[in-house]
C-alpha cells in the first residue's frame, strides 16, 4: 500500500513468453535495469525458445490510495496478446513497496515470489517479517531496480498439514522429529535431510510467551550436529517447559532462504506445580477456613485446573506474568484430615495431580499458638512447619517450625526479588543455548546496574552473583566481547557489591555460599579482560574497582606500566620481554589491569601448604593482571608489583581457584618478594598472570640483625652456664641431696638442667643444618627441639607441684618409691605425647617445619604445640610462686615490729628473682610478642630473657643456694663461714622450714 505520503512504487512484472519448454527461464540478480530486460527481449526476438523478462514498472500516485485492482491478477494488453511474433501468457505483480515518512521503502513479496539470498544478505529485514515467510520484506534506502523473484516449480502457499508439522511444498528438505510428545528431562532430536546442497543452516525457537522467535547456539543443553551430507540435527537435553514451542530450521538452498517448523509439546510435571503450603494443619478452634493456592506455567496446549474435594469451597483464578494460581477457599474446617488434590488436564497433553494434606489438630495435641510479631502465625501443630507467601514482586518461601514442645522455631526466609530471579533465569537459558551470547550477554550486563539496587537480603546478593558467574561463563564459552558501555555497568555493579561488604548481607551469604566471594572474583576477571580492540584504552576509577586496559601495538618498544591511586600508591609492570613474542604473532594483544578493594576481605581464609593462617591479613586489595591474545587468555608471563611501603614483611601470593576442591585459597607458587632498586619497598615478582595480593603478619616478628646476635650470644652463654652447673652438680651432689625434700628438688633442677643443655645446644646449631620439610637432619632437629624444650617445661611443673606441696602440707612425708617414678613420667612422657602428636599431625600436611628454620611452623597450628602446654605450665608454675609469697607475707607483715617486716619484704624480693627463671615465668613474656602492633622492645626483652635462662638457673638454682655454698667452701676453702655471713638461701628448702617453724609457733600460741 502506498499513502499519501508515499507517492512512489516500484514495481516487477514477470512475463512469461510461450515456446519450447527446454529453454530455461533465466531469473535476474540485483542490479538488473528495465532497459537491460529490453534488449535481451530485443535479442530473443526471432529465436526458437523462450525466455522469462521482467520489465520494471514506477508507478507514482500522488495524493491517492492504493488502487484495489492492481493487486489483483493483471488483464493482459490485447496488443501484446495479438502480437505474431510473441505470445503474452500472463502478467502479474511480485514485489509491493511501500514508501515511509523516513525516505525507506518497505518492499514485500507477493505470493508465489520471494527475495533471493544474494538480495536478503544486504538488506535488513522489515519490523515483524519473522512472522511470514524468510526474507518476505527487505528494506530499502532508495527505489531500486530489483524484483522479489519466482520461486522453484512446486511451490505453493505454505499450510500447516497438522498440528505438529508444518513446511512449504518446494521446501527441498524434511524436518522430523523423534518423538511426538517429549518427556521432562528427556532429550528432544530434531533431524533435518535436505535433497539440495544446504549453507547457512541455523534454529530457532518461538518459546511460549516470547514475541519474537529465539535463536539456539551450541550450549549447555543444545547440540548442533552439520557433519553428515545432507542431514542435520538439533539435540535439546533436560527438557523443560523452557524447551516448549515451535522450532524452525533456517537454511539456503537454490538460492533463496527456506524454513521448515516443528511444533514441541512438554507436558507438565509435578516439579512445575507450585503449592501454597504443601502441607497444613489446621486448628478448628482458633480458625474457622484456610485457603489453598495450585500455580502452574503457561503452556500449549493450556492445562485446566479443579480441586477436589470443593464441595461447600470457593474456586478462583489468578493470572499472574506466565502463570496461573487456581486458589480455592475452605470456609470451614473439615470433619476430619483431609487430602487435598489439584489436577490439571489437558486434552492432548498428560494429566498431573499433586494433593496438599490438611491435618486437624486435636484436643491434647502440642502445638504453636498463634503469633503475629512479623507474619501472622496460625496455630501450627507440633512437629509441623508453618509457611507464609513473600511479600509482593518476591519469590520463593517464608517458613517457621514448630517444635515437639509446641515451641517455635526461628524464621527461615528464602524470598528473592523477582527480577532478580528473573534475570538469572534469562543468564542460565542463555547458558542452556537460548539466544545469541554477542547479542543477550551485553543487554543483560546493562540491567546490572538496576538490578544491584533491589538487593536488600542475602539471597538477592547469591542470586546477583550467580547470574555474573554464568554469564562469565558464556562469556568465556562462546568467546565474546564487550564494549565499554556492559563493561562499565559491570564495573559500577561490582563496586555496589563491595560496598556491602561492611553491610550484614556478605556474612549469611557466604554462610550459605562460602564460595560466593571467590566467584565473584573469577566472574569479574573474566567478563573484564573482554573489552573489544576498538575501545582501547579504557580506563574507570570508582571508590572500590579501578580498571586500565591497554591495547599493544605491531612494535613493542617499553615495558607495560600501569599505576593506580592507592594509599600507598600500587603500580604493576610487565617486562617488555614476556610480551614480545604475543606481539611478533600477529595476534591482537590487550592488558587488562583491575583493581578490586575490599574483595581480600571476603575471600575465604584459606592457604596453601607454607603460608600463614588467621595471623596473616592482606593490604585490603586484589590486584588482577589479564593478558589477552588473539581473543584467548594468556596466563604465563612475568608480572612486577610494588604495593607500596607497607608495616610488617610483605609476602607475595595470589588466588589460586583450584585449591582446597574448587573452594580457592591464597598460594605463592611461582612468587617471590624482592626489595625495589630505588626506594625500601618491597616488589612482588610472578611468573604468571592472575589476582595477586599480598600477605602480611598480623605479629610481625622484626627480622633484625641484632635480634639474631643476641639470640646466639644469649644461647651460647646458657650453654656454658648449664655445663658450669653440671660441673657444680658433680662436685656436691652428695652434700646438698642428703633429705628427701632436698633431693626431689634438686633432682628435678638437674633434669631440667640436662634438657635445657640438649634443646639450647640443637637450637643453635640448627642453622648449619640443610633446611627444608625433605631434610632429615632438619627434621631431627626439630622434634628434638620441641620434645627438650617441653621436657624442660614438664620438669619445671614437676618442682613447682613439690613446692606446692610443701607449703600445703607440712608435716606430709613423700616417698622416693612413687614420687620419682611420677616424676620421670610428667617429665618425659608426658612432652614425648606432645611432640609425637605433633609430628604425626603436621607432617604428612605440610605444616610441621617453618620456613627457612629446623624449627615448628608457626603459621599454623604446630607451634601452637609447643606454646599451648608452656603457657599452661607458666600458668601454674606463677600461682606455686604467688603461694609461696603469700606464705612468706602473711605472719611477718601482721606481727612484730617494723624492722621484721623490711626484712620479711626482702625475702619475697629474693624469692622472686630466685624462683622466676626458675620456673620459666620469663616465658611469659611471649604473650606480649602476640600482640597486635607491639614494640620491638617487647621482642628484645622476651629473647635477653629465655636465651639466658641456662644462667639464671646457675646463679638463682644452684650458686645461690645455701647448701651449695656450704658445700663449695668446704671442698675449696676448707673453712667454715662466720656467724655473721648473710646467705641468699631463699631457695624452697629453706621456705619449707620457714613454714614449719610458723605452724609450731601457731600451735604453742593456742596452748
Amino acid at each position: 500500500m502506498v499513502t499519501s505520503a508515499a507517492p512512489l512504487l516500484l514495481l516487477a512484472m514477470t512475463l512469461p513468453l510461450l515456446g519450447s519448454p527446454s529453454v530455461p527461464a533465466s531469473q535476474p540478480g540485483e542490479g538488473q535495469a528495465g532497459g537491460e530486460s529490453e534488449k535481451q527481449m530485443q535479442q530473443d526476438n526471432g529465436a526458437s525458445g523462450s525466455v522469462q523478462i521482467a520489465v520494471y514498472v514506477s508507478l507514482d500516485f500522488v495524493n491517492k490510495a492504493w488502487p484495489p485492482e492492481l493487486s489483483s491478477t493483471l488483464a493482459k494488453p490485447s496488443a501484446l496478446s495479438s502480437s505474431s511474433s510473441r505470445a503474452l501468457s500472463g502478467l502479474s505483480l511480485t514485489t509491493e513497496c511501500d514508501a515511509k515518512q523516513d525516505g525507506h521503502f518497505h518492499c514485500g513479496c507477493l505470493p508465489g515470489y520471494q527475495w533471493n539470498a544474494n538480495i536478503c544478505s544486504h538488506h535488513s529485514l522489515c519490523p515483524h517479517s519473522y512472522k511470514g515467510p524468510p526474507c518476505a520484506c527487505l528494506i530499502f534506502n532508495h527505489p531500486e531496480p530489483v524484483y522479489c523473484q519466482l520461486l522453484p516449480p512446486g511451490f505453493q502457499k505454505e499450510e500447516r498439514a497438522s498440528p505438529a508439522t508444518s513446511c512449504l511444498s518446494a521446501v527441498p528438505g524434511k524436518l522430523s522429529l523423534d518423538s511426538t510428545l517429549p518427556t521432562p528431562a528427556s532429550t528432544l532430536q530434531l533431524t533435518l535431510r535436505t535433497h539440495q546442497a544446504a549453507t547457512g543452516l541455523h534454529w530457532s525457537l518461538q518459546a511460549i510467551g516470547s514475541p519474537v522467535p529465539i535463536n539456539l547456539w551450541p550450549g549447555t543443553q543444545v547440540s548442533l550436529d552439520a557433519s553428515s551430507q545432507g542431514q542435520a540435527a538439533l539435540s535439546i537435553s533436560n527438557l523443560s517447559q523452557d524447551w516448549a514451542g515451535e522450532y524452525t530450521c533456517h537454511f539456503e538452498a537454490q538460492g533463496f532462504w527456506w524454513e521448515l517448523h516443528q511444533e514441541v509439546r512438554v507436558p507438565l510435571q509435578e516439579a512445575d506445580v507450585a503449592l501454597l503450603p504443601d502441607k497444613l494443619s489446621v486448628s478448628c478452634a482458633a480458625s474457622s477456613g484456610f485457603q489453598l493456592s495450585c500455580c502452574f506455567p503457561g503452556t500449549h496446549p493450556p492445562y485446566k485446573a479443579s480441586w477436589s474435594p470443593d464441595e461447600g469451597s470457593t474456586v478462583s483464578l489468578l493470572n499472574k506474568l506466565g502463570s496461573q494460581c487456581l486458589v480455592l477457599t475452605v470456609p470451614s474446617c473439615p470433619p476430619a484430615d483431609t487430602e487435598y488434590t489439584c489436577e490439571l488436564q489437558s486434552p492432548e497433553l498428560d494429566t498431573v495431580r499433586v494433593s496438599i494434606s490438611v491435618t486437624l489438630i486435636q484436643g491434647g495435641d502440642n502445638f504453636c499458638p498463634e503469633n503475629s510479631l512479623d507474619i501472622r502465625w496460625n496455630v501450627t501443630k507440633a512437629g509441623f512447619v508453618a509457611q507464609a507467601p513473600c511479600p509482593v514482586d518476591r519469590i520463593g518461601m517464608i517458613t517457621r517450625s514448630c517444635g515437639p514442645d509446641g515451641a517455635w522455631g526461628p524464621v527461615n526466609n528464602t524470598c528473592t526479588d523477582a527480577r532478580l530471579l528473573d534475570l538469572l533465569r534469562r543468564a542460565r537459558l542463555l547458558q542452556a543455548g537460548q539466544h545469541l551470547p554477542a547479542e543477550e550477554v551485553p543487554q543483560l550486563l546493562e540491567e546490572f546496574p538496576e538490578q544491584v539496587t533491589r538487593v536488600s537480603s542475602p539471597s538477592d546478593l547469591l542470586t546477583l552473583l550467580d547470574t555474573m558467574t554464568v554469564l562469565a561463563n558464556v562469556v568465556d564459552e562462546a568467546n565474546i566481547e564487550l564494549g565499554q558501555s556492559p563493561l562499565k555497568a559491570l564495573l559500577n555493579t561490582t563496586d555496589r557489591i563491595l560496598d556491602l561488604g561492611n553491610s550484614s548481607l556478605w556474612a549469611p551469604a557466604q554462610a550459605q555460599l562460602p564460595l560466593a566471594s571467590s566467584h565473584l572474583l573469577l566472574a569479574v576477571e573474566t567478563l573484564a579482560s573482554r573489552l573489544r580492540p576498538q575501545d582501547h584504552p579504557f580506563s574507570c576509577t570508582l571508590p572500590s574497582v579501578q580498571l586500565q586496559t591497554q591495547l599493544l601495538g605491531d612494535t613493542l618498544a617499553t615495558n607495560y606500566n600501569a599505576s593506580f591511586s592507592t594509599q600507598p600508591p600500587l603500580w604493576v609492570q610487565v617486562p617488555r620481554h614476556s610480551l614480545v613474542p604475543l606481539v611478533h604473532s600477529k595476534a591482537t594483544v590487550s592488558i587488562t589491569s583491575l583493581l578490586l578493594k575490599k574483595l581480600d576481605h571476603l575471600l575465604p581464609s584459606n592457604y596453601a601448604q607454607g603460608l600463614g593462617d588467621s595471623l596473616r591479613v592482606t593490604p585490603g586489595l586484589v590486584l588482577s593482571v589479564s593478558i589477552m591474545a588473539g581473543g584467548q587468555a594468556f596466563k604465563k608471563g612475568e608480572v612486577i608489583m610494588d604495593f607500596g611501603n607497607r608495616d610488617g614483611t610483605p609476602h607475595c601470593v595470589f588466588w589460586d581457584h583450584g585449591l582446597f576442591h574448587g573452594e580457592g585459597g591464597w598460594s605463592d607458587e611461582g612468587c617471590q618478594a624482592q626489595a625495589a632498586k630505588a626506594d625500601s619497598t618491597t616488589q612482588c615478582v610472578c611468573q604468571h598472570l592472575t589476582a595477586f595480593s599480598i600477605l602480611m603478619s598480623r605479629h610481625t616478628v622484626p627480622k633484625s640483625p641484632v635480634l639474631v646476635l643476641l639470640t646466639q650470644l644469649g644461647l651460647g652463654a646458657s650453654i656454658a652456664a648449664l655445663l658450669v652447673c653440671l660441673a657444680v652438680y658433680r662436685l656436691v651432689w652428695r652434700v646438698v641431696v642428703r633429705n628427701k625434700v632436698a633431693y626431689f628438688r634438686h633432682a628435678a633442677l638437674l633434669n631440667v638442667v640436662l634438657c635445657l643443655l640438649a634443646a639450647d645446644t640443637c637450637f643453635l646449631g640448627s642453622p648449619l643444618l640443610p633446611q627444608g620439610p625433605h631434610s632429615p637432619l632438619c627434621l631431627a632437629t626439630a622434634f628434638l627441639c620441641h620434645f627438650l624444650y617441653l621436657a624442660t617445661f614438664f620438669w619445671m611443673l614437676a618442682q613447682a607441684l613439690m613446692l606446692a606441696h610443701q607449703l600445703l602440707f607440712v608435716f606430709h612425708q613423700l616417698s622416693k618409691h612413687w614420687v620419682l617414678p611420677l616424676m620421670v613420667a610428667l617429665g618425659y612422657l608426658c612432652p614425648l605425647g606432645f611432640a609425637g602428636c605433633t609430628l604425626g599431625l603436621y607432617l604428612p600436611q605440610g605444616q610441621y617445619l617453618g620456613e627457612g628454620n629446623c624449627w615448628l611452623d608457626g603459621k599454623r597450628g604446630a607451634l601452637y604445640m609447643f606454646a599451648g602446654p608452656v603457657l599452661v605450665i607458666v600458668g601454674v608454675n606463677g600461682l606455686v610462686v604467688a603461694m609461696a609469697v603469700l606464705k612468706l607475707l602473711r605472719p611477718s607483715l601482721s606481727e612484730g615490729p617494723q624492722v621484721e617486716k623490711r626484712q620479711a619484704l626482702v625475702g619475697v624480693i629474693k624469692a622472686l628473682l630466685v624462683l622466676t627463671p626458675i620456673y620459666g615465668l620469663t616465658w611469659g613474656f611471649g604473650l606480649a610478642t602476640l600482640i597486635d602492633e607491639v614494640s620491638e622492645v617487647s621482642h628484645y626483652i622476651f629473647i635477653v630473657l629465655n636465651t639466658s635462662q641456662g644462667v639464671f638457673i646457675l646463679l638463682f638454682g644452684c650458686l645461690m643456694d645455701k647448701k651449695v655454698q656450704e658445700a663449695l667452701r668446704k671442698r675449696f676453702c676448707r673453712t667454715l663461714p662466720s656467724s655473721s655471713t648473710i646467705s641468699l638461701a631463699t631457695n624452697e628448702t629453706s621456705m619449707l622450714e620457714q613454714s614449719k617453724e610458723e605452724v609450731k609457733m601457731s600451735d604453742t600460741k593456742q596452748v
